[in-house]
């Protein structure tokens, strides 16, 4: 009797095996089903993009916009995940539409007021990028102190200028932080930490000397590091794609 019964316990016990085999391979036949690897978008039109995105169950998100002398004005520059990247359908493929080759000079923002600045720069076909507010001695209160991309800049990235403006001296005040090569969760988490609010997050192919970072490193900060900045102040990163 207890030989019939282990023989019946062992072919359950068999069987179970076999269903939880079969459950575990139908679910990874389904979810490889669902997967599908990323085209290749640069090159083509955010009309062309989204159309090719679009057929694969990808969604396309134009995330920002460079400057490139490469890719034609109008044309996507670069993505994320890279072309063959494999992912889930629904997946967000974030891209970069190029502006063509750079055209308009940087202006010289040093001493202007905020009113002023954004007019010079918007006359450019520029744009307004991160704005920092520190204390400077000796220099007028909400005017500009400092400016990036600098004046007469050639070759730049993106078509955004970062601002940071002079304040009277009514707060504490710290030293920035360098954040530059820390992955990107490391440096918010830090940011907020002590005391300081994280600004809006951009995402870049690329900054001169930080070409082989990892992707979600920050490549460039603003406010510098080493800067004088108020309790509370927006700290502004560029991160690796």
């Amino acid at each position: 009797m207890l030989r019939k019964l282990l023989k019946y316990a062992f072919r359950t016990l068999v069987l179970l095996l076999v269903f939880l085999a079969s459950a575990l391979l139908a679910m990874r036949f389904a979810i490889q089903g669902r997967e599908v690897r990323v085209p290749k978008l640069a090159g083509l039109t955010p009309a062309e993009a989204e159309r090719v995105a679009n057929s694969d169950g990808l969604v396309l998100s134009i995330e920002s916009r460079f400057y490139s002398s490469a890719v034609p004005e109008g044309r996507i520059v670069s993505q994320s995940p890279a072309p063959d990247a494999t992912v889930r359908r629904g997946w967000k493929v974030r891209v970069a539409e190029s502006l063509g080759t750079q055209r308009a000079a940087v202006p010289n923002l040093i001493g202007q007021s905020q009113h002023a600045a954004e007019i010079n720069i918007s006359r450019r076909g520029l744009e307004i990028g991160s704005i920092g507010m520190i204390h400077l001695p000796g220099a007028q209160p909400e005017t500009v102190i400092s400016q990036n991309p600098p004046p007469d800049a050639t070759e730049v990235a993106s078509p955004k200028v970062g601002l940071i403006f002079a304040v009277s001296d009514n707060s504490e005040r710290y030293v920035m932080p360098n954040f530059v090569n820390k992955p990107l969760a490391e440096a918010a988490a830090s940011v907020q930490k002590n005391g300081f609010a994280l600004g809006k997050v951009q995402h870049v192919t690329a900054v001169e000397g930080n070409n082989s970072a990892p992707a979600e490193t920050v490549l460039r900060q603003s406010p510098q590091a080493g800067q004088k900045v108020a309790a509370g102040a927006t700290i502004i990163f560029d991160v690796k794609q």
